[in-house]
């Protein structure tokens, strides 16, 4: 059974940058499409930036692009995701999963509604 933990939340100041990592065990990242995700206090869960397999066209957020950059190291079973120039509205919880190939393959994005598991996530207070 894949899981996945994450981490490298915390209290960062307005305009500075955080790195989140995404560890995968129980399965080998190598043919896994991954998202981020998160959710604001008060807020319904949303897509945040996803990668496929084959690293071509992530997906990002209206609300990221342009300061985020989502990465993978496959050797070490892991997904990064580096946002700068962060504002308070990106505090919230961040999750990482698995997605569905399809969705990435057909849609270039990773819904919310396509996640079937979740992690406990790590807390990003900008």
């Amino acid at each position: 059974q894949v899981q996945l933990m994450e981490s490298g939340g915390g209290l960062v100041q307005p305009g500075g940058s955080v790195r989140l990592s995404c560890a995968v065990s129980g399965s080998s990242l190598d043919d896994s499409d991954i998202g981020w995700f998160r959710q604001a206090p008060g807020q319904e869960r949303e897509s945040v930036a996803c990668i496929s397999s084959t690293v071509r066209n992530p997906y990002y957020a209206d609300s990221v692009r342009g300061r985020s950059e989502i990465s993978r190291d496959n050797a070490k079973d892991t997904v990064y995701l580096h946002i700068s120039s962060l504002k308070p509205e990106d505090t919230a919880v961040y999750y990482c999963a698995v997605v569905p190939k399809t969705f990435m393959s057909f849609m270039g994005a990773c819904p919310v509604h396509a996640v079937s598991s979740w992690g406990k996530g790590t807390l990003v207070n900008s």
